[in-house]
């Protein structure tokens, strides 16, 4: 039974556009990890459910257009361009903003002077911090927060969003996301990202208070544990320790 729904709430106008649409994590699992065998005689990184775990937590945003992305080839400057085709001199271009920001002020891009300082600034390449806009506003259920970061173990080479947490029970607006560029891959550089490219990982998780203790290891115990462990050969944590994670 799913008793707890995360809401995806987008205009009309454009859930009638034929959007790109939020998805479980589960659904993009890269081909790479599905061609490998996990066998007694060749484990592999399969086998690792904690991995996995990564790979099928929460909810995926999609790219919701083509951006055309010139890094550092005009004067050391970048530049974030949409449009609906690969051609960088279409004037064709989707007004996401008027979707989500007719209310608010807000730049589609952040000056290097507000991350100052942090290591964002050196992977970027000293050029300001694009902002995807993202057309779902997202809710919660009271108590439950989100936490946002770039597709876990399955981020996309040539950007990557820059984490946050936000109480989406109670923030009644739109989540955008400014992202990095790979420049330490990528010095120069000019690139189509294409719709429907995954780039933002949603986990909800509840808001509790936690603190933390130093405690001495009962070592008994965890003998124990170990030896009951070792019974089984290839998936001992598959089977032994893990809980199904469920999202629809």
């Amino acid at each position: 039974m799913f008793e707890k729904t995360v809401d995806f709430l987008a205009p009309k106008e454009y859930l009638d556009s034929n959007p790109e649409m939020p998805i479980p994590s589960k659904l993009n699992i890269p081909d790479w990890l599905k061609q490998l065998s996990h066998t007694p005689s060749q484990r592999t990184i399969k086998g690792c459910i904690p991995f996995l775990d990564t790979l099928t937590i929460g909810y995926l945003l999609k790219l919701p257009q083509d951006f055309y992305l010139e890094h550092r080839l005009k004067d050391d400057t970048s530049y974030l361009t949409p449009s609906f085709t690969t051609n960088k001199d279409s004037q064709i271009h989707i007004q996401i903003k008027k979707l989500n920001l007719d209310h608010l002020i807000q730049s589609a891009s952040h000056p290097n002077a507000q991350l100052k300082n942090s290591p964002f600034i050196n992977k970027n390449k000293t050029t300001g911090f694009h902002k995807i806009l993202n057309p779902f506003k997202i809710v919660t259920p009271p108590g439950y927060s989100c936490i946002f970061v770039p597709p876990l173990n399955n981020i996309d080479d040539r950007f990557s969003i820059i984490p946050g947490i936000v109480d989406t029970d109670l923030f009644d607006s739109y989540i955008n996301f400014p992202i990095v560029i790979n420049g330490d891959k990528y010095d120069r550089f000019e690139s189509i990202l294409k719709k429907g490219t995954p780039y933002v990982q949603i986990i909800p998780f509840k808001r509790d208070s936690w603190k933390m203790k130093i405690k001495e290891l009962n070592k008994e115990k965890q003998s124990a544990f170990e030896l009951s462990y070792a019974t089984n050969m290839v998936y001992a944590y598959k089977n032994k320790i893990w809980n199904k994670k469920k999202y629809k």
